[in-house]
């Protein structure tokens, strides 16, 4: 495998991760919007959020879309999605009073088991492609 294809990968995969979760707010704006209002923080941060969250979200979508940027897609996809699993582990062991959730069409049923682990997937994805980018910026060969 070229050294092309093994970034391009993980770019690929986390580009349709971040596009379809941002679009599927977009689209189901009032789910998504009550979603957020339904979270165990207070009210005016589920506001700034529910327009946050999906235009990061697709943010970090177009980051990665160029070699340019990727780097940093790459690293703001580890941020996020260090910051969606960490809530995500916190609700699957019960840490709140009532069960939340803002999640995005095919991932809404997925248990909070399998939503942990794939988000640690994607997170592992997000770490590859940093490595290989950051091998390829330095021109350092595989």
């Amino acid at each position: 495998m070229e050294n092309t294809e093994k970034i391009a990968i993980p770019s690929i995969l986390l580009i349709l991760l971040w596009t379809y979760t941002g679009l599927d707010k977009i689209i189901h704006w009032e789910t998504s919007r009550k979603a957020f209002h339904n979270q165990t923080f207070p009210a005016e941060l589920a506001e700034v959020l529910a327009y946050a969250v999906p235009t990061v979200e697709l943010l970090i979508a177009l980051l990665l879309l160029f070699s340019v940027s990727r780097w940093w897609g790459y690293l703001s996809s580890i941020l996020l999605l260090t910051v969606f699993t960490t809530y995500v582990g916190l609700i699957w062991v019960g840490a709140f009073p009532r069960v939340p959730c803002n999640c995005a069409g095919i991932l809404e049923s997925l248990g909070w088991e399998v939503h942990f682990w794939l988000n640690n997937v994607m997170i592992v994805i997000s770490i590859i492609g940093l490595y290989f980018t950051k091998k390829r910026n330095l021109k350092i060969p595989l």
